[in-house]
């Protein structure tokens, strides 16, 4: 997710966001301890867009 796309979003969005991706996270970091992982880049992608989506959000409540 860019950070385009944030900006767009409202508070409540981007927590939604946020709950979706850690939930990723969660489960691609169980499949990497089991081996089951075939790309293991997608655990550097989807910890990168939780780090956008906290900035988006602190951003938003700083404004507020």
């Amino acid at each position: 997710m860019k950070a385009q796309e944030l900006q767009k979003l409202d508070l409540a969005g981007c927590q939604a966001e946020l709950m979706i991706l850690l939930e990723e996270q969660f489960k691609l970091r169980m499949q990497h301890a089991t081996g089951q992982l075939a790309k293991t880049t997608r655990l550097r992608t989807v910890r990168r867009d939780i780090a956008r989506v906290r900035t988006a959000i602190s951003a938003k409540k700083g404004v507020q």
